[in-house]
């Protein structure tokens, strides 16, 4: 068995993209789309709800507007 083989693992990879900002309406994770709560839980999750969580991930894109720096970043309330 080779090293690679030792390491492989039939779960999903976590779809963090490293840009860590929660939306303050959505809140979901504009990098990821993942919500708090399933950030958290990720490392618990079983590959069956990981997966579960990924495949909802492209319908969320709509939830969450990305956000520019400054006075144009606000969100109104």
């Amino acid at each position: 068995m080779s090293g690679d083989e030792v390491w492989a693992r039939d779960e999903p990879e976590s779809p963090c993209v490293r840009i860590c900002l929660i939306h303050p309406e959505a809140r979901l994770c504009t990098g990821c789309l993942r919500s708090v709560d399933e950030i958290s839980r990720w490392p618990e999750m079983t590959a069956a709800e990981r997966r579960a969580v990924m495949a909802e991930l492209p319908g969320r894109r709509g939830q969450v507007t990305r956000r520019r720096g400054g006075r144009k970043a606000r969100v109104p309330r």
